[in-house]
């Protein structure tokens, strides 16, 4: 097993150290600094199996991924209450240290749904885990799929209570994007109403978390729908946790994308299946293609972008 003598779990065991005696998490030059020497140490390709090392090793992940959220969370709400005290926030997103992330993941994930899609926008979307800061839907609504109605969940209200404001802002776009606080865990009925579901990368902030929250939309989720689900591959996965297609039951898997820029998160794109939740669409060495009917949502055209330039992929 690779455990800390490797030099770049050496690297990040020393960075877990000392941002575990931090007093605090919320911005500041000591966090900011940690969190993006911690970045920068998982980010180049790697071969590393987080789920191969040394079970202290793994514990300290599974600490780490939940730090990783806290500050994430802290920084989104941060930087939301100051775009919120400006006269037009929506046009100072710029300020925000990773929104150029951002706006590179959703144009890849615009670009995975395209691929699996018809010609005409999704009708009604989802985001589960949208955030004091919901970069992803903001991006999206305006850059992308102009035409869609964005449904955002995040269990907490004081969350939502910001993301609104900020949206709030734009009467256009405010017709189009709804807050619900809400644990997607009881959100059951009104699943069946979206043609695409996003489910954020801090959703379930460990395997058992994660599988729950997916069995629960393959429960619920409507025939034909996609699933865009975020994840983490290599070295990354010490900083969010990582999905693999196994985990998707009840789901075909259309594509998995692993990043190899500053993006951190891969991406995987599944349609539900006209199957029970509980059986796998792998089951008896069956290839999930072979068992699900014709996709019934749409998407917008295909955007010139070529993620391939920059990107392993995976075709399922």
């Amino acid at each position: 097993m690779v455990c800390r003598d490797n030099p770049v779990v050496h690297k990040i065991c020393e960075l877990y150290d000392e941002i575990s005696r931090l007093e605090s998490l919320k911005p500041s030059e000591d966090v900011d600094t940690l969190f993006t020497q911690l970045v920068h140490a998982c980010i180049p390709p790697n071969t590393i199996d987080v789920s191969k090392l040394c079970s202290k090793i793994q514990d300290m992940t599974s600490n780490l991924i939940r730090l990783c959220g806290e500050a994430e969370g802290l920084l989104e709400s941060h930087y939301s209450n100051i775009l919120g005290s400006l006269p037009d926030p929506l046009q100072n997103l710029s300020i925000f240290p990773y929104f150029n992330n951002y706006l590179k993941l959703s144009l890849l994930e615009f670009d995975l749904l395209s691929r699996h899609c018809g010609v005409a926008p999704p009708r009604r979307l989802a985001f589960v885990g949208s955030g004091p800061l919901p970069l992803s839907s903001i991006v999206l609504a305006t850059c992308h799929l102009t035409a869609t109605d964005f449904h955002n969940y995040d269990i907490n209200p004081a969350a939502n209570s910001l993301a609104a404001r900020l949206v709030g802002s734009d009467p256009g776009l405010a017709r189009r994007m709804f807050f619900h606080t809400a644990d997607i865990m009881g959100v059951t009925c009104d699943l069946k109403e979206y043609d695409v579901v996003f489910l954020a990368a801090l959703v379930g902030m460990d395997k058992e978390e994660k599988g729950r929250a997916i069995d629960h939309l393959a429960k619920y989720m409507a025939p034909g729908s996609l699933l865009v689900v975020r994840s983490a591959h290599g070295a990354r996965a010490f900083l969010y946790p990582v999905v693999e297609p196994r985990d998707l039951r009840g789901f075909e898997v259309l594509t998995v994308y692993h990043p190899t820029d500053d993006v951190i998160n891969s991406v995987i794109v599944a349609r539900k299946m006209p199957l029970p939740a509980a059986v796998h669409p792998y089951d008896n060495n069956q290839q999930g293609s072979s068992m699900v009917l014709p996709s019934k949502c749409s998407c917008a055209e295909i955007h010139a972008f070529n993620p391939l330039n920059k990107l392993s992929m995976i075709e399922e």
